[in-house]
């Protein structure tokens, strides 16, 4: 009988709202782990780099700057995100509420370029498929044309040498002011270090694997 009542009338629109609604928490909830999981990449390497920063290690401490500058990038990316999925649904839920009124449906150009940024991300690709199928099938979107997400400007990428300013930034911020010049010296300059201690080097390890497999 319901199939026969969808076959007739279409699909419920509440019911899409429902599983909509339901696809955005999904990707909400995953976007909140990946940036608790890169926090405490975060937490770790600012301890890391104070220790080198103690030890006068500067270029391990530079490494780490660079990891850490990757991690508030990866940040800054997720953020935008989670702005882009609310955006999502308040103009899903503004358009469900339009039908309801009206009785019918338009298309928002607005959401589906939304989507098609977030379908970029590796850690939603997977359900904002889904959700744009649903929101297609609702009649918020429109069949998505594959050289759109090409055609998106891609605000990631830094020059080397803005990069590397950020980086001075990191240092200097975490450690008081003590590395923000210095760091600078050429590699090739020996710096007097204290032995490396192992457990400092399996949790630089850890970082860094942690940080790969978040970025992956």
């Amino acid at each position: 009988m319901e199939m026969l009542k969808r076959a007739i009338y279409g699909p419920d629109p509440q019911e899409q709202m429902r599983k909509c609604n339901g696809l955005l928490r999904q990707n909400q909830r995953t976007l909140d782990r990946q940036l608790n999981n890169l926090k405490s990449v975060e937490n770790k390497t600012k301890t890391m780099i104070r220790a080198s920063a103690r030890r006068n290690d500067i270029k391990s401490a530079r490494i780490l700057a660079k990891e850490l500058f990757h991690v508030r990038q990866q940040q800054s990316r997720l953020y935008k995100s989670k702005a882009q999925l609310a955006s999502v649904g308040m103009q899903m839920n503004e358009t469900f509420a339009v039908r309801k009124i009206q009785g019918s449906m338009k298309s928002s150009t607005g959401v589906m370029k939304e989507v098609n940024s977030l379908i970029r991300l590796p850690e939603l690709s997977g359900t904002m498929r889904e959700l744009s199928q649903e929101l297609m099938k609702a009649g918020i979107m429109d069949e998505m044309v594959g050289d759109t997400l090409d055609s998106l400007d891609d605000a990631d990428d830094i020059e080397e040498e803005a990069a590397d300013a950020e980086v001075d930034a990191i240092l200097a911020e975490i450690s008081g002011g003590k590395l923000g010049k210095i760091a600078q010296v050429p590699d090739s300059v020996p710096v007097e270090e204290e032995p490396p201690v192992e457990e400092e080097e399996a949790d630089f390890d850890d970082m860094r694997e942690r940080l790969k497999a978040l970025q992956s």
